[in-house]
């Protein structure tokens, strides 16, 4: 013999399937942020690296260069030169760079958004 299900177990059987399906969608959310996310740096550290290493060959060779052009009249000129001006831009860079990282990141913040939400929407 079989005992009918009442509303209430209905009800909460119900209740209880939507939340594990509001918190498979969240997960599901929270999973694609972090790919997208690992995807973004990624390519940020590439293009960075690239970016780097290219500019600092110019800018070595085109210290080179003037300093050759200058050989015979100004020797120490052009050297004194591009060193304060390659420490200067270290240190922007570098200041830069501890900026950044103090601003933080906004990883998880669509799913943070999303549960804030869901919460608003559970409160009577």
């Amino acid at each position: 013999m079989s005992v009918p299900p009442t509303r209430l177990g209905t009800s909460l059987k119900g209740l209880t399937a939507t939340v594990l399906e509001l918190l498979q969608l969240r997960l599901e959310l929270l999973s694609v942020e972090a790919q997208e996310e690992v995807l973004r740096v990624a390519g940020l550290l590439v293009y960075g690296a690239v970016a780097v290493a290219f500019l600092s060959l110019g800018l070595g060779f085109l210290a080179m260069l003037i300093t050759v052009a200058l050989w015979d009249t100004h020797r120490l000129l052009p050297l004194a030169v591009f060193a304060g001006v390659f420490l200067v831009l270290g240190v922007v860079a570098g200041w830069l760079a501890s900026e950044r990282l103090r601003s933080g990141t906004r990883l998880f913040s669509a799913t943070v958004e999303e549960l804030r939400q869901d919460r608003e929407g559970l409160r009577p």
